[in-house]
């Protein structure tokens, strides 16, 4: 079976074993982080009603141009504190986080650093 496959079928099952324990609500949404190989992106989601409160992410336009000579993990850091810029903006003060089944580590803990340097509990 091709590598590629096999890491892609990997990572569903991982999403989908924290996505089980973890459920955004009114109160305390649920903070999506979503990693490709060149941009990272961030979303707010009240799962009940099925909506995104909040995103921002490295190809936002107001983003674009700050994160554009960055590193990678400098970049996710600024993704992280607009998001919880614009989250406390729609009054989102709690949040429970989401990585999307992959490790707690690099771009992923730097956006969720930045989010909590503004403020955002999770």
């Amino acid at each position: 079976m091709d590598k590629n496959i096999t890491k892609r079928k990997a990572l569903l099952k991982k999403r989908m074993r924290v996505r089980k324990t973890i459920e955004g609500t009114p109160s305390r949404p649920r903070l999506s982080v979503y990693r490709s190989e060149r941009h990272i992106y961030g979303q707010v989601i009240d799962d009940l009603s099925g909506r995104t409160l909040v995103a921002a992410s490295t190809v936002d336009k107001e983003l674009r141009e700050q994160v554009k000579s960055l590193t990678p993990k400098d970049s996710a850091t600024k993704v992280g504190e607009a998001l919880a810029d614009r989250a406390k903006a729609q009054g989102i003060e709690m949040v429970a986080f989401d990585r999307g089944g992959r490790r707690y580590t690099g771009r992923i803990a730097a956006l969720a650093d930045g989010a909590r340097s503004r403020g955002l509990q999770f």
